[in-house]
């Protein structure tokens, strides 16, 4: 079987991509490395039984299209997108041309190259929007109303996913993430709060946490995500799946378990809330166990050790 994994330089493309070759898969491997890195890929290209390709380009590059339908790849697997809401709501524009252009780009040319599947990498924390405590943890029946531009782009590209398998007959999967986390995350930058803690509870530094603390998120580790992924490739065809753990995990309790993993007994510096930021956030994945199969299977505690034992490596400082 061969694969094709937009984004895969970048932290879970790069997790996805170990596991496709561990598994035997010809993968194929799309990123401009804006954000991917090359060292995330280090081990794909390390062992000469694998057979890996990659390809840097951008995915707002019409010519993506050509590269898709040249590699004919059975499964695309659509990661490569800008990620922070604060860029969408300061560049929308921007935030589309990347997002639905670029992922229309990559639409394309699997269509062409008459791939068997498209599995889309959604987000679970945007695309409903400012959901009701008693709502909690949300279905995927709920009403799709995102409140910032990346929430919008991520619902647009299953809308499109939806009519290509209306008039191309293309098979689809959209995976509403909920906040993944692990090895290979960014630390600098806002997507990924257990990386950055995790880098400053090791460089012996305060951490900051916005608020009171007490807004939740369902944190869910890479792997079980990757997972998901894998199992998309011949299961849950036309349908989104949320993809979290149906847990909420308030940041003050994500910063007490991080903190005594690492050893650390200092309080963090608490700055005041950031405007817009969502109250609370969980997914309840039924879905996905219904129809994947699938099902979270690593602990906050154990995910969040094993993020702390990268970082004290020297992955976590390349």
């Amino acid at each position: 079987m061969k694969a094709l994994v937009t984004g895969g330089a970048g932290f879970i493309g790069s997790n996805l991509v170990d596991r496709l070759l561990a598994e035997g898969w010809a993968v194929d491997v799309i990123d401009d490395l804006s954000s991917g890195r090359l060292s995330n890929l280090a081990p794909a290209r390390a062992n000469p039984d694998h057979e890996f390709h990659f390809h840097q380009i951008d995915i707002c590059d019409p010519a993506v299209a050509d590269v898709v339908e040249r590699r004919s790849p059975d499964v695309v697997y659509h990661l490569a997108a800008q990620i922070d809401v604060r860029v969408s709501v300061s560049d929308p524009a921007l935030d589309a041309r990347i997002n639905v252009i670029g992922s229309l780009n990559v639409l394309e040319g699997a269509r062409r190259a008459g791939a068997g599947k498209f599995v889309f990498a959604s987000s679970g924390g945007t695309i409903y929007g400012d959901v009701d405590g008693a709502d909690l943890p949300v279905s995927e029946s709920h009403d799709q109303v995102p409140v910032s531009p990346y929430g919008v782009s991520k619902k647009v590209v299953t809308d499109y996913l939806h009519t290509y398998r209306e008039l191309h007959q293309m098979e689809y999967t959209s995976l509403a993430l909920a906040n993944v986390y692990g090895p290979r995350q960014d630390p600098h930058g806002e997507a990924g709060v257990v990386a950055i803690f995790a880098g400053r509870l090791l460089a012996g530094e305060q951490c900051r946490i916005f608020g009171d603390g007490s807004q939740t998120r369902d944190y869910v580790y890479v792997d079980d995500v990757v997972d998901a992924f894998v199992r998309s490739a011949e299961r849950g065809s036309g349908l989104l799946c949320n993809i979290g753990t149906g847990v909420e995990t308030s940041v003050v309790d994500l910063y007490s378990t991080m903190a005594a993993a690492a050893g650390v007994d200092v309080e963090p510096d608490f700055a005041p809330p950031r405007a817009g930021e969502l109250a609370r956030s969980a997914l309840d994945p039924g879905r996905a166990g219904l129809h994947l199969g699938w099902a979270p299977f690593t602990d906050l505690p154990t995910g969040t050790a094993a993020v702390l034992d990268w970082f004290r490596g020297d992955a976590g400082h390349a």
